[in-house]
């Protein structure tokens, strides 16, 4: 009588369904991931550009109205990000050379006034996702102080606190905030 022999392995159609699945799987994970890390570069430049707020506040309330590294200008203490473009070295440089990879936000006008508007602009470079480079992020201040974000990314990447200026095929939605409120807007 012959003994039934012990299973060896896996056959060739359980391999390929296991392949199979994590084809699926893959399939779905890597765009999500993908717009995961773009709206994680988002926030991160919507972060470090907004850090420029309080030494811009700073320097408009002890009357340092001019960039550069003398004792009576303004020196924001900006640091490089690797997500910018090199290009917007000149406005907060203040001619100063910044060494290393990356960029700073530029801003303009270069000399700041207590009663206009100044505005941080950071543009998306080459090290950022590619569905962001060549966008911007921008915070303005207005005449009474308040700071305003908007950006002209997509906006499924777009960070809460920050109007999306980018237009849709089907639906643009607007979304803003100052100081500590915020409206959304939608229209077809």
């Amino acid at each position: 009588m012959n003994a039934p022999k012990a299973q060896q392995g896996f056959t060739l159609i359980e391999l390929m369904i296991v392949i199979a699945i994590i084809g699926i799987l893959a399939a779905v994970a890597i765009p999500q991931y993908q717009n995961y890390v773009a709206r994680s570069q988002v926030s991160r430049v919507m972060a470090e550009t907004g850090s420029l707020k309080t030494a811009i506040e700073s320097c408009l309330l002890e009357g340092r109205l001019e960039f550069g590294t003398a004792a009576d200008n303004c020196n924001p203490g900006v640091t490089l990000s690797n997500l910018l473009q090199e290009d917007a070295n000149t406005d907060l440089d203040a001619g100063r050379t910044l060494t290393g990879v990356g960029s700073i936000p530029s801003i303009t006008p270069t000399t700041l006034a207590g009663t206009g508007s100044t505005v941080l602009t950071a543009k998306f470079g080459t090290n950022a996702s590619a569905v962001l480079q060549d966008k911007t992020l921008a915070w303005t201040r207005d005449a009474e102080g308040n700071w305003t974000c908007s950006t002209n990314v997509a906006s499924a990447y777009v960070p809460g606190g920050c109007a999306s200026t980018a237009t849709s095929s089907t639906t643009s939605s607007t979304t803003s905030s100052t100081g500590g409120s915020t409206t959304t807007t939608s229209g077809s």
